[in-house]
């Protein structure tokens, strides 16, 4: 479908002239769209729309989409699609009482895919990850962002990121790869996290930096995990090879993490389901955007990311899905908007933007795609019939999309 017209298009949803500013405090709230509408594709880039009244004359096949809404497909900023195996025993676990850490604790968690995933060979990955990427697309993921942080050593990281630039290349979707070898500290570095951090920042950084395998470098800073030491330091080591870092924080606790992931200038910081008015005021008078999570939340029975206070103070907030085998086992951004408007109490306009245009900044896609756009690429949810934008919501356990085109 890389040359196409649609028409008679009910809504057109997500129209913007620029993508030059991040949605915050009201604007967060603001979507424009236009009624019975056409959008012309050329060579897969939105070349031109406006009222079908006006719609011109062309040799290009049409697709009617009368009753039915056409917008940008989603972005996911915050993924861990190339893992091993599920972990639903975990949740059987938990279901029995265990807690996220306890099972951590009893060789669940991370370190277990870690273990899984270093039985796997690339090519049992890439197979595995490619089926995953294909479900994503069809509902409706129009650009996703990757993590590692699954190997732990130098071997089994640069697997994992090799699958996703392999997936880069053959996808038809922008995929932007994060170097996540602060995840867990590997059993042999329990008592000393000192050498596994000077591992990751003196070894396999510098190595994936050289192949250039990473765009976004991260570390999970929470309690029983890394400290604020650690997140100065992986935030620190990436900007020497000019990448930028996108961060775990306040999962479970608040410890001054977002202060210090602000204050050196972190692309985004995610999770932020544990808050104190520091945090709030350090990610005022920042650039940071603020990631929630809304699956993971659902999954482990944690609050929610206080997202209506974030924009409440001017603060400019993205949602995605934190898909991986143990926390949020699910890429699906349709039930992520549900529960942003559900349980965080998000407007449809608030969360529809943190889903693509602010998702599109958090993940440094937001010339691509994110919204109706004249030069962007032609990444868009065709729905069934709806009313308008907050039948995605509504309509929480069905899949309310026709067709993605990409």
């Amino acid at each position: 479908m890389n040359n196409l017209v649609l028409t008679n298009i009910k809504q057109l949803i997500g129209i913007t002239d620029n993508s030059n500013e991040v949605k915050k405090g009201s604007s967060q709230g603001q979507v424009h769209t236009l009624d019975n509408a056409y959008l012309i594709i050329r060579d897969g880039i939105i070349h031109d729309f406006g009222p079908m009244n006006e719609c011109p004359s062309t040799e290009l096949t049409t697709h009617d989409c009368a009753q039915k809404l056409v917008m940008p497909m989603y972005v996911d900023s915050h993924t861990h699609l190339v893992f091993a195996k599920s972990r639903s025993d975990e949740m059987k676990m938990r279901l029995h009482g265990k807690s996220y850490q306890e099972i951590a604790e009893a060789g669940g968690g991370i370190l277990n895919s870690a273990k899984k995933l270093h039985e796997m060979s690339e090519q049992e990955l890439y197979d595995d990850a490619h089926v995953r990427l294909e479900q994503v697309i069809k509902n409706g993921t129009g650009a996703i962002e990757i993590k590692s942080g699954y190997g732990l050593n130098i071997e089994d990281e640069m697997k994992m990121l090799r699958v996703i630039r392999v997936l880069k290349q053959l996808s038809p979707i922008p995929i932007k790869s994060t170097f996540l070898g602060a995840h867990a500290i590997p059993e042999e570095f329990k008592n000393n996290k000192a050498a596994y951090m000077y591992l990751v920042c003196n070894e396999m950084l510098p190595r994936i930096a050289g192949e250039n395998l990473a765009d976004f470098i991260d570390i999970f800073c929470e309690t029983g995990y890394f400290d604020l030491d650690d997140l100065r330091q992986i935030i620190e080591a990436g900007y020497q090879y000019g990448i930028k870092a996108k961060v775990h924080v306040n999962q479970f606790s608040s410890f001054g993490a977002v202060q210090l992931a602000c204050s050196h200038g972190a692309l985004s910081v995610d999770h932020l389901e544990v808050m104190n008015e520091e945090d709030y005021v350090a990610l005022e008078s920042s650039n940071t955007i603020a990631t929630a999570l809304p699956l993971c939340s659902m999954f482990l029975d944690i609050p929610y990311t206080p997202a209506k206070q974030l924009i409440q103070r001017n603060i400019p907030v993205a949602v995605a899905s934190d898909f991986n085998p143990g926390s949020a086992p699910s890429s699906n951004l349709n039930l992520a908007f549900a529960l942003a408007c559900s349980q965080m109490k998000l407007t449809p306009e608030e969360a529809f933007n943190g889903l693509t245009y602010n998702a599109a900044f958090a993940m440094d896609v937001k010339d691509e795609v994110g919204s109706i756009q004249i030069g962007k690429k032609a990444n868009l949810i065709i729905t069934k019939p709806a009313n308008g934008l907050e039948d995605i919501p509504y309509w929480f356990g069905e899949n309310r999309i026709s067709s993605v085109i990409v």
